[in-house]
This record gives C-alpha cells, sequence and structure tokens, in this order.
C-alpha cells in the first residue's frame, strides 16, 4: 500500500503555502512595521488586518493538521494522531492570540503592549508546534525518498522551537539572541512544503507506532 496520497499531500501543500504567506504577510508586512507613533486609528486598521491574516492562517494550520494526518496514518497511527492534536492545540492557542490584537484595536492597550502579549502568545504556541515537528520528522523519513533528508531537517526546526519557545517562558532576555536560530525552521518548513507540493510519492512498509 502506498504511504502517501499524491492528490492529498499536494493539498497538505497548498494549505501550507497559504500558512506561509498569511503568516509571514502578518508578522512582517503588517506587524513590523508598527511603531509608537503610528496614528491610533491606522495602528487598529492594521491591527485589524494582521488578526484576520492571522485567521486566514490558523484555518489553513486546521485543515493542515487534518490533511497531514490522513497522509500518514497508514505509516504510524498513534504518532499521527500525537502529531495532529499538539498542531491543534497550538492553533488554539494561536486564535487566542487574535483577541489580543483585537483588543489593541479597539484600544484596549497600546499597540506595543498589544504586540507584545500577542508575541508570548506566539511563542507559547510554538512550544506544542516544537512537538509537533518532532513527531511530524519521524513521519516524513519513514515516508523514504527525500523525506529522508527532510525529516531531520523538520526535527531540528522542531528542536529550535521548544528551545525558543523554553526561553521565552523561563529566559526572556535570551529570546532576541536565539531569533537567528529560526532560520534553520523557516528552510525546513519551505523543504517541507514543496515536498507536498510534489506529491511526496513513494510507497514504503508500514511502521509500528
Amino acid at each position: 500500500m502506498s504511504a502517501t496520497d499524491p492528490r492529498l499531500a499536494r493539498l497538505a501543500g497548498l494549505l501550507y503555502l497559504v500558512i506561509i504567506a498569511t503568516g509571514l504577510t502578518a508578522e512582517f508586512v503588517l506587524r513590523a512595521p508598527l511603531t509608537p507613533d503610528i496614528a491610533p486609528d491606522l495602528a487598529a486598521a492594521i491591527l485589524r488586518q494582521s488578526a484576520m491574516g492571522d485567521a486566514v492562517m490558523i484555518l489553513a494550520d486546521v485543515g493542515l493538521a487534518i490533511a497531514l494526518f490522513l497522509l500518514f496514518r497508514m505509516l504510524a497511527p498513534g504518532i499521527s494522531i500525537a502529531a495532529m492534536v499538539f498542531r491543534l492545540v497550538q492553533a488554539a492557542i494561536l486564535a487566542g492570540g487574535l483577541l489580543i490584537l483585537l483588543a489593541g484595536a479597539e484600544g484596549w492597550a497600546s499597540a506595543a503592549d498589544t504586540l507584545a502579549l500577542h508575541a508570548m502568545a506566539y511563542d507559547v504556541g510554538l512550544l506544542f508546534f516544537g512537538v509537533n515537528s518532532l513527531l511530524t520528522a519521524l513521519l516524513v523519513m519513514w515516508a523514504g525518498g527525500a523525506g529522508r533528508f527532510i525529516g531531520p531537517a523538520l526535527g531540528a526546526a522542531g528542536v529550535v522551537y521548544v528551545i525558543g519557545s523554553t526561553l521565552r517562558i523561563l529566559a526572556p532576555d535570551l529570546v532576541e539572541a536565539f531569533q537567528p536560530a529560526y532560520l534553520i525552521a523557516i528552510v525546513s518548513e519551505l523543504a517541507f512544503c514543496i515536498w507536498l507540493l510534489l506529491g511526496a510519492p513513494r510507497p514504503v512498509r508500514a511502521a509500528s507506532a
């Protein structure tokens, strides 16, 4: 039996593209330029737009969690379910972050405080996503082909996410210095996305979970 369905893999890849595009746009195009001297009305509009971008990203992430479970469940059902659950927990935490952005847009907090709180919620969510990445890395490696190389890269990304989130909780002063490590995660996730878009074709034997 084929371990992966090419059509389902491509759907997962498209959802990943949506996540990457909307996530980067919301974070770097919309939120990053926000400064204290921006007019309150403009800041509120930007916060709302970024919240909408995050909402689309989260919706796509929920779809991706389900798609990846369906894609890999024949390889290792238990690990596939666990990976889906951790990804969905991350999505739930990020959805809570939408409330922070909208509260800032309503003027309940300054833009700076809003972004700081949102960043903390984001990093907490990434702790669960890091575990998801480590579990997904196993599934991708077992899928064979290029997955044997992409899987370890995803595992490295998972380690980066877990360390980054742990620093946010225990040593926030070190978070900024750790930021360059996230380049590993960006490259790994792009490679995973491309692999999915190509259909991730490789029949393999089932693995025990």
